[in-house]
């Protein structure tokens, strides 16, 4: 046992693209721990690391590593001799342990705000790339980074719950495990449990939804099953339903070979990283003793109703006698997620209603349509003359607009449009929003001229809504269509963001170009370079080329380089007065990215 443990650790530490990640520290401290007690770990042959293992013998190492750490915290401080931090075995064994057994109430008051929620070391996912969101922003000649995971990188989750390409690193194999997890994170009390599951329309949406069927029942949940519903109405149904957990199996606005697991808590939010990481402890090992007994395995259903539950919900965050009545409204659906409920909702107040993207056949989401391919859209509008278009992404999560002249709105100026309608009202709290640093130098400058404050976070929604949670702000978005109205939506609403617009430019009785044009925005370059592998922005001529783009744009402009968390691209986006130098300085540092990438 203490030769599997031991080479198990010597194997990790070897691997050079450091594939254990959140283990090593644990490692390296076992195998010095080894060294203390007289048993040198071995190296393993040479070329060999843990890439080269099968998932067999990696579980078979994982157990050792498991059983040699319980065993030397038994034996206690004096096994490892002196100079060592003694503390070390019950700290780890505490980590190590799933904590899936403790009593109810202390399981319950982990989940208390501020409880400590630490525990469980990530297993590794051997194919998903790190999600942390990492961002260099330079403005007016000045830099600052913003980091958004720990020491521990996480293999599953990224900026927004499970992600890749479906049936190959997003298996159904993976999503059984993850519901497995989650499920006994969230088995707390002795209430029965219960989950809900929607999804967006994607072909791999089926296999997935199966999977996690079979993963959450497996541990005593109960399954209630939602079909094609938007982001955000899970997350509604989880807080009306009383549910322990909620699931979206969507990628948004990705094409359909892609797909991902979303999880929200009890409340109705996304989870924080802590509790994630709670469950990717969980995810990797083996889970065969804590399987619900046969008479304890959950039930699921497919629930009715659901849809119409959402419309009046989406129709009840507009004043009682608001009515659309001679509005034509186009609306695109992305062949998404929303392709029921959005053109019903909008009928349902009265607008004259013509849709595209409503033909889901499992591999056409997103494609030439809804809010990241705006251009069927601004046609459709123009062709039947209509007051206004809304495109939806793919989980309806985000809303672009177009005007009646067939013009692009984004999500800053519906942004705007909305802070200025709630500042009006007496709405808007600390009379401020929250927006990421990709949101136009223009919005920021429109917003002080009404006295508005404008908070910036990194990119990424849940950055904008933990903010906006942190600051008591009740507006927050992106550039991207991302609007979170807290007063109504625990994450971003697309429909409901629209019905917002909707209403201001309803009782403003002037056309959508003049209302929620707002401000003029100031040239912005964004352009993105795909890599394979390493860590491109580290090499020398890259960071000589930034510094050169700083040092042109100084303090009439800024520079934003950051890191997808969803994908292996890197984007450049540039900022000032000036388009023709932002264009100048944007492109010299792509020519450097894509000679490394190359």
């Amino acid at each position: 046992m203490t030769d599997l443990a031991s080479g198990f650790a010597a194997g990790e530490m070897r691997d050079g693209r450091g594939g254990w990640g959140a283990m090593s520290a644990v490692a390296q401290s076992m195998r010095e721990l080894l060294e203390r007690i007289g048993h040198r770990a071995p190296e393993p042959p040479r070329g060999q690391s843990i890439w080269d293992l099968s998932p067999e013998e990696v579980r078979q190492s994982v157990a050792s590593f498991e059983r040699l750490v319980a065993a030397l915290a038994e034996a206690g401080p004096g096994a490892a001799g002196g100079g060592l931090d003694t503390g070390l075995h019950d700290r780890q064994a505490h980590q190590m342990s799933p904590r899936v057994d403790e009593a109810p109430a202390a399981a319950a008051a982990r989940w208390e705000p501020g409880a400590d929620r630490s525990g469980g070391m990530p297993f590794p996912d051997l194919t998903q790339k790190d999600g942390g969101a990492s961002q260099r922003v330079v403005n007016g000649g000045k830099s600052a980074e913003h980091s958004h995971e720990g020491p521990m990188s996480r293999r599953y989750f990224g900026t927004d719950g499970v992600r890749g390409r479906a049936n190959a690193t997003l298996t159904a194999d993976l999503a059984l495990r993850v519901g497995m997890a989650a499920g006994l994170v969230f088995s707390r009390g002795e209430h029965r449990h219960r989950v809900v599951i929607g999804k967006d329309t994607r072909l791999s949406g089926y296999m997935l939804e199966t999977a996690l069927v079979a993963g959450f029942t497996s541990v005593g949940m109960d399954v209630f099953l939602l079909g094609p519903m938007p982001t955000p109405a899970v997350g509604m149904l989880t807080r009306s339903m009383r549910a322990d957990l909620g699931v979206m199996i969507s990628a948004s606005h990705n094409p359909f070979d892609d797909n991902g697991i979303k999880l929200f808590g009890p409340d109705g939010y996304k989870l924080s990283d802590e509790v994630e990481r709670e469950i990717e402890s969980l995810v990797g090992q083996n889970l065969s003793k804590k399987l619900a007994k046969p008479a304890e395995i959950g039930r699921a259903k497919r629930l009715e109703g659901v849809h119409a539950r959402y419309i009046e919900y989406a129709k009840g965050t507009l004043p009682r006698n608001q009515s659309f009545e001679g509005m034509r409204v186009v609306v695109d659906c992305a062949h998404g997620a929303a392709y029921r409920v959005a053109p019903e909702a909008l009928w349902e107040l009265g607008a004259d209603v013509i849709s595209i993207g409503v033909e889901p056949d499992g591999l056409n989401i997103n494609r030439d349509v809804g809010s990241t391919a705006t251009a069927a859209l601004s046609a459709k509008v123009r062709e039947v003359r209509a007051d206004i278009g809304i495109a939806l992404d793919g989980d309806a999560d985000r809303v672009i607009l177009i005007d009646e002249k067939g013009h692009v709105v984004d999500g800053d100026q519906l942004m705007a449009v909305v802070a200025e309608s709630f500042k009006v009202d007496g709405r808007l709290s600390r009379n401020g929003i929250v927006a990421t640093v990709m949101s136009n130098l223009g919005l920021e400058r429109y917003l002080a001229g009404e006295g508005i404050e404008l908070a910036r976070t990194a990119v990424g929604d849940r950055y904008v809504l933990e903010r906006m949670r942190q600051g008591g702000y009740n507006v927050g978005g992106e550039q991207s269509g991302h609007l979170i109205l807290s007063d109504y939506s625990t994450t971003g609403d697309g429909l409901v963001a629209a019905l917002q617009v909707l209403a201001v430019v309803a009782r403003s009785g002037k056309p959508v170009s003049e209302v929620c044009h707002r401000f003029e925005p100031m040239p912005q370059i964004l352009k993105n370079v795909r890599y394979g592998s390493g860590k491109p922005l580290e090499n020398e001529a890259v960071k000589k080329a930034i510094a050169h783009g700083e040092q042109r744009l100084s303090n009439t402009g800024r520079l934003l380089i950051r890191p997808s968390g969803t994908e292996p691209v890197i984007r450049v986006m540039g900022e000032g007065e000036d388009r023709e130098l932002v264009e100048t300085v944007v492109d010299s540092v792509i020519d450097a990215l894509q000679r490394v990438a190359a």
